[in-house]
């Protein structure tokens, strides 16, 4: 068993934005079965169960169970994710380990994001504003400015002590500039990269904010009652989703879709197709290009072996035999 601070003690975001790459490489090439998910409402919140198998240097199933209530913070001091990952052996069904999910759903997101904009952003991207100042946007932070030459950095929030409390935490700390704001639309004008990571159920990015060349990594709209952006900019766009029949259903996309304003078909790419050279990333400086990112049960497979592998040979953990 791996508690949440075994699971930060064993991977770094380089780590994960490696592993996320090779399983949405594997998934354009067809390498890999298509994952399951499962939603279950409950009052005030609900429950998603994602699980898929992986042929790595061995077999392995992953199941994650997470439980997402957005008011948990005011009413119970507790995260508005909570959940944890069964890793299983593939070929005899063993369990190996039960994990924390709160780390690793957080940083294999942040890896995502990442990856998608190495793909779709310009890489000459200088300027970037994370809409969003929990856990999942100082990880989105993190995790591109291992890719990106930032200048500048703008962060925002709902709530503006979230916002300069992140700007406090990185100041000085990624050699370029994280500024608190309390107004969204002049920081989107002026950015290159964006990232929405809020549990929003309206949308407040609007499509005029948005100036040609951005990319936008929406990342709040893991179920059918989260928006974050306007359905325009997805049906106006070069839109990528990172599994197209989930974002229908759950993400960004669903929203432009059942509006009428563009049908699914309509998509670019899933991310897996352009990072496997099936299908064009970004084809010119101007284009908008919105990666729609509901979060792929691969992901937490490969994510939990490699925490998993990675234990075993630290031997971090407690074990526990449950055939006994």
């Amino acid at each position: 068993m791996l508690t949440r601070s075994d699971v930060a003690s064993l991977l770094t975001i380089d780590d994960y934005t490696a592993s996320i790459e090779q399983v949405f490489r594997l998934y354009g090439e067809g390498k890999t079965a298509a994952p399951g998910i499962l939603g279950v409402h409950a009052r005030d919140g609900g429950f998603h169960i994602k699980a898929g198998v992986l042929n790595l240097e061995r077999a392995y199933f992953a199941a994650k169970v997470n439980a997402n209530f957005p008011q948990n913070a005011r009413r119970f001091g507790l995260p508005l994710i909570q959940g944890v990952i069964v890793l299983a052996n593939a070929e005899n069904g063993f369990p190996l380990a039960i994990t924390d999910s709160i780390e690793i759903t957080v940083q294999r997101t942040g890896a995502a994001t990442a990856v998608a904009a190495k793909y779709l952003a310009r890489a000459d991207s200088k300027t970037v504003t994370i809409c969003g100042c929990g856990n999942q946007g100082e990880v989105s932070l993190l995790a591109l400015s291992r890719i990106f030459a930032f200048e500048n950095a703008f962060v925002y929030d709902i709530n503006p002590v979230h916002a300069k409390r992140l700007a406090s935490a990185l100041s000085g700390k990624l050699g370029f500039r994280v500024e608190p704001i309390n107004e969204l639309e002049p920081a989107i004008r002026r950015s290159d990269v964006v990232v929405t990571c809020t549990p929003a159920s309206k949308y407040y990015l609007n499509h005029e904010y948005v100036r040609p060349g951005t990319f936008i990594a929406a990342v709040g709209a893991d179920s059918e009652t989260k928006q974050e952006l306007e359905p325009t900019l997805l049906a106006q766009n070069k839109t990528v989703v990172d599994m197209l029949e989930q974002c229908a259903s759950i993400g960004e996309l669903h929203h432009a879709v059942d509006l009428g304003l563009m049908p699914k078909e309509q998509v670019h790419a899933e991310l897996g197709e352009v990072i496997a050279g099936i299908k064009p990333g970004r084809t010119s400086p101007e284009e908008i290009i919105i990666f729609d990112s509901t979060g792929m049960a691969l992901q937490d497979v490969i994510a939990a072996a490699a925490v998993y592998e990675k234990a075993i040979v630290r031997g971090v953990g407690t074990k526990i035999r449950f055939a006994q």
